[in-house]
């Protein structure tokens, strides 16, 4: 008899399939599934796979269209990032996968999640909290937190010799000596050689990008169409367009990576209190923040952009890294998002080249914030100079008085 059933998050590689394997040995029903978020893959050869071992089902779902544009475009409307740096590739994508698993779940009668994230990441903290939400009766196993499984699988070694017991099919081709995870955004490296942070990064790490050394010599341009924050069409130089949201990331992708556009080298703090080292590259998702920044530059009220900034940016951004996207938090955050979003449409004009995007221009019809003739030095029609004599007095009131004070403390502000 069944001990339960089980949706396994199952990529076919060695730790995953060691896991389904465990599983069945233990006596569960084991239903594998696996999202396409864009990632290279061998279909068949994972659902063959995963079969083979003895899975009741292989489910695979292409997530794409549902990725960009609920998660990949929001991040964009809200110039979402990560201490700076990250622009959220990974934890982007989490929440589709983690919401498909639990209604593949329910679709098969399974009462248990299980996944292969290891005990030092994030990931296991984002899937658990979205299926903490999602299903809350759900039962979860997370194998590298089970002291058994970890006694038991000690090092890769440990692995393949289980592997070669249960017959576990293993790929001839030798191991790079990091570990990737791929999907339409990004594509992120670490662990291995890139855990010392002053080592630096193979050239042939970089999977999404060419060497910006190796780009090509001339600029290439394009231009992107927004319409309330979200890139509606892209045309490029050679007359390419791109209006469908999968389509058009992935032209922005093409783009950037044969300019080598989006590369950072970074270490970031994990919300499990971590550091920890990681390689990334963004093409397309790099160049789309650029353009919409920019935009809103033109069009977005100057206030709203600052609450904007100060809050829903870096709450969304946190939200999403942290694994709290199905939060009421972050339902209230994205709220706002959408409505500062409202006056974001135009067009902008750009260029990349050799590692780099750059913007060249910008244009809205929609709206009537940026004034030539008011910005002109050659025009007093629309705003007078003299207005502002006021306007000085007025702010320099509270600092007067500030000034005034330090001097008659002894320490006045001109002798600091």
């Amino acid at each position: 008899m069944s001990k339960g059933r089980v949706c396994l998050a199952y990529s076919g590689g060695l730790d995953t399939s060691t896991i389904l394997k465990y599983l069945i040995n233990d006596g569960y029903t084991v239903v594998c599934f696996l999202a396409n978020v864009g990632q290279e893959e061998d279909w068949k050869a994972v659902e063959e796979k995963a079969l083979m071992l003895g899975a009741e089902k292989m489910v695979i779902r292409d997530l794409q269209d549902q990725f960009v544009k609920e998660l990949v475009f929001r991040a964009v409307q809200c110039n979402a990032i990560y201490e700076d740096r990250y622009l959220l590739g990974t934890s982007l994508a989490r929440p589709v996968i983690a919401r498909e698993q639990v209604r593949v779940a329910q679709e098969y009668k399974c009462d248990i999640l299980s996944h292969g994230c290891t005990g030092k990441g994030n990931d296991q903290v984002r899937f658990e909290l979205a299926w903490h939400a999602l299903a809350p009766s759900v039962k979860i196993i997370a194998p590298w937190r089970i002291e058994e499984f970890i006694g038991k699988f000690k090092g890769r070694a440990d692995l393949l010799e289980y592997a070669r017991i249960n017959n576990i099919p293993v790929s001839s081709t030798p191991k790079a000596p990091w570990s990737m995870d791929e999907n339409l955004v990004h594509c992120s490296y670490e662990a291995g050689i890139l855990e010392d942070p002053d080592h630096e990064a193979p050239k042939h790490l970089w999977k999404m990008t060419v060497d910006p050394l190796d780009a090509p010599d001339k600029p290439y341009h394009f231009t992107i169409h927004f319409d309330k924050g979200i890139p509606v069409k892209v045309v490029t130089e050679d007359k390419k367009q791109a209006t469908e949201p999968v389509e058009l990331f992935k032209l922005l992708n093409l783009i950037g990576h044969d300019a080598g556009v989006g590369r950072i080298d970074i270490v970031e703090n994990r919300f499990i209190g971590l550091k920890s080292r990681g390689c990334y590259d963004t093409p397309g998702l790099t160049i789309l923040r650029l353009a919409h920044i920019d935009l809103e530059g033109l069009v977005l009220d100057s206030k709203v952009r600052e609450l904007r900034d100060q809050f829903c940016t870096l709450s969304w951004s946190r939200q999403l890294y942290n694994g709290m996207y199905f939060s009421p938090e972050r339902e209230f955050v994205e709220n706002s998002i959408i409505y500062s979003q409202q006056n974001v449409n135009g067009v902008v004009r750009m260029m990349v080249y050799k590692g780099n995007a750059y913007v060249i221009g910008r244009s809205s019809e929609t709206s009537n914030l940026y004034s030539e003739e008011d910005a002109s030095m050659d025009s007093l029609d629309t705003f007078s100079p003299m207005d502002t004599t006021g306007f000085i007095a007025i702010q320099a009131i509270r600092l007067k008085k500030y000034g005034e004070s330090k001097i008659a403390q002894g320490t006045p502000l001109a002798e600091t």
